[in-house]
C-alpha cells in the first residue's frame, strides 16, 4: 500500500508490539507525511515514521484530554486538503472503541478521501498472551466485545434489548431465513440494519446492506462471509455510490 497525496489513513497500531503491525501500517508509517497519534502507541511503533514526517500527538487518556474530537478532525481534513498524506493512528483496531465512525463521517461530510487499515484488537492480544481460545469449539459460540465506556444513548422507549449492542456472525451461512428468525427471537427488530461482507479485503470482496426484515430477500454471499448486525451497521459505506 502506498501513501497517497490529500488521502486519509485510520489506521491500528495493534496492542504495542511493532511485531504484530500488519505490512500495510509499516509502510504508510514509512511513507506518510503527518502522523496523528494516540496517546498509547507504543513509542517505538512512532519511530517507524518517515524522518521527516510531522508527527503530533492528538492523544485523549483517562479523561484527559489534550485536544478535543472537533479539533482531530479539523487536522486531518486540513493536512489532506493541502496536499499531505495523513496517517491516524490508533492503538488496537480503529474500528473498534477507537472514534473511527466519527472520524469517517467527518471525512465523508468533507469528501476528503480515506481508507481503513485493520490492527490486531487488545482482546485478540490478550487472549494470546494467556495462551487460549476465546470461542473455544464446545465452549463458545458467541463473542461479545464491550467497552467500560457507556454509549451516551439511553435505552430507546421502543423495548430494544439491544440499542446499543452491535453483533458480528461469522459463518452465517446461506439460509438468512433462519438467521432471520434466530434474530427476531432473541429480539432485535425488524428495522435493525445489517451490513454482510464477504471476503473482507480481498479482490472479490462483496459489501450488502440490508435491514433484519429484508434479510431473507437478500442473496448469500459466498463464503467467508461474516454478518453485523446493529444500529453501528447504518453507517456502512453503501456500494452503489461510495456513501
Amino acid at each position: 500500500m502506498k501513501a497517497e497525496s490529500g488521502t486519509v489513513y485510520l489506521v491500528g497500531a495493534g496492542p504495542g508490539d511493532p511485531d504484530l503491525l500488519t505490512v500495510a501500517a509499516v509502510r504508510l508509517l514509512q511513507q506518510a507525511d503527518v502522523m496523528l497519534h494516540d496517546d498509547l502507541v507504543n513509542p517505538a511503533i512512532l519511530a517507524l515514521a518517515h524522518e521527516k514526517a510531522e508527527v503530533v500527538n492528538v492523544g485523549k487518556r483517562c479523561g484527559a484530554k489534550k485536544i478535543s474530537q472537533p479539533q482531530i478532525n479539523s487536522l486531518m481534513i486540513e493536512h489532506a486538503r493541502a496536499g499531505g498524506s495523513v496517517l491516524r493512528l490508533k492503538s488496537g483496531d480503529p474500528l473498534v472503541f477507537g472514534r473511527a465512525g466519527e472520524e469517517i463521517r467527518a471525512l465523508l461530510a468533507a469528501r476528503v478521501p480515506f481508507r481503513v487499515v485493520p490492527g490486531i484488537s487488545a482482546a485478540f492480544a490478550a487472549a494470546a498472551a494467556a495462551g487460549f481460545s476465546m470461542t473455544d469449539r464446545g465452549g463458545a459460540s458467541r463473542l461479545i466485545l464491550e467497552s467500560g465506556h457507556h454509549a451516551e444513548e439511553r435505552p430507546s422507549a421502543d423495548g430494544d434489548p439491544h440499542h446499543a449492542t452491535t453483533l458480528a456472525r461469522y459463518m452465517p451461512g446461506a439460509d438468512y431465513r433462519h438467521t432471520q428468525q434466530e434474530l427476531l427471537q432473541a429480539g432485535w427488530l425488524p428495522s435493525t440494519p445489517i451490513v454482510l461482507v464477504s471476503c473482507a479485503g480481498q479482490p472479490g470482496q462483496q459489501i450488502c446492506r440490508t435491514t433484519l426484515a429484508a434479510l431473507p430477500e437478500t442473496s448469500p454471499l459466498p463464503a467467508p462471509t461474516v454478518l453485523i448486525v446493529g444500529k453501528s451497521a447504518a453507517h456502512a459505506l453503501d456500494p452503489a455510490n461510495g456513501r
